[in-house]
């Protein structure tokens, strides 16, 4: 497999960059997603020139302006030097799949970052380089690590991650009509899987895609799939898709094997039983019952199966 660059929180490595040199490391990610993601290591504060150990610092409402000053020290201003750091790192954030940030950080944290106005504190911030991120880079997955302790939202990072590493791979080489269509065929049901609507824009844009219009094409479709995958998929919504891809065995399945199949969607449904119970068993009959189709499907297999992410969904 191709070399999957994530950036990530250096502290979250066991860096000791944090403002009093300590780290903020988390296991899961290195042990367990490291095995699959090479990490790019970044620590926003350490690159402006704040040093460790350093004075901690915080967002603070100033007037109508958001500022990140020390918190003992309001006189000590350092969200310029913030805000030209992300700038300056545009020679690697560009060829990044996904993005791990630590969490409440003035300047990593992607949501809920504490305001300060007046001493009083509102989760409503964002960090000065998370939000450079979110805003140069919209297609690319960012997600916090203490999110990633949530099945639903830790999965659909994962897999936003391995979606946009595919499609640097089809980027990396001439683009055609005919590659682009095979892109989107592959990733239809992921897309069903997410918001259905927004699913069936796509197909719509990608069956207007020509030789003379494909960049065009490809920079509207990139922004709206990622737009997509970021919804997380709601089991309604998987049912639908299993239910959709259940049809493509109804002529090659006898009745107890339809039955058996239809049973354990249910299940599924009513949330008795996680997403690999009627995935696998739907891969059993379409071992025995090939369809071209729904082999090249990357909703059947949308990362590696020992991450075991479909099991706790």
């Amino acid at each position: 497999m191709d070399t999957i660059l994530v950036g990530i929180s250096s502290c979250l490595l066991g860096n000791l960059v944090r403002y009093d040199g300590a780290h903020k490391y988390h296991s899961y990610i290195e042990r367990t997603l490291g095995q699959y993601f090479q990490f790019r290591a970044f620590c926003p504060e350490l690159e402006a020139g704040l040093g460790v150990p350093r004075p901690a610092v915080q967002l603070r409402r100033i007037g109508a302006n958001i500022r990140v000053v020390g918190v003992k020290n309001h006189d000590l201003d350092v969200t310029e030097p913030l805000r030209q750091v992300g700038e300056q790192q545009r020679f690697w954030l560009e060829e990044l799949c996904g993005y791990i940030l630590k969490k409440d950080s003035p300047s990593c944290g992607m949501e809920r970052v504490k305001v300060y106005q007046d001493e009083i504190p509102a989760r409503n911030g964002v960090g000065v380089f998370a939000d450079y991120l979110q805003q140069h880079y919209p297609t690319l997955p960012i997600e916090e690590e203490g999110r990633l302790g949530d099945p639903g939202l830790r999965e659909n990072f994962i897999q936003r991650v391995f979606v946009r590493h595919r499609w640097q791979q089809l980027n990396a080489r001439p683009l055609t009509a005919h590659a682009l269509m095979t892109f989107h065929s592959r990733h239809k049901l992921i897309a069903m899987s997410h918001d259905q609507n927004l699913a069936k824009e796509l197909g719509r844009l990608i069956a207007d895609v020509r030789s003379d219009n494909i960049e065009n094409i490809a920079r509207r479709y990139v922004v709206d799939l990622m737009a997509c995958l970021k919804i997380v998929a709601s089991r309604g919504n998987h049912v639908n898709v299993l239910q959709h891809i259940q049809g493509y065995l109804k002529t090659k399945l006898d009745s107890d094997d339809k039955q058996e199949l239809v049973e354990t969607i249910e299940t599924y449904r009513q949330g008795n039983v996680p997403l690999i119970v009627p995935l696998t068993l739907l891969r059993h009959h379409f071992r025995r019952q090939p369809d071209a189709f729904i082999d090249q499907s990357f909703y059947m297999t949308p990362h590696p199966a020992e991450l075991s992410l479909l099991n706790e969904i």
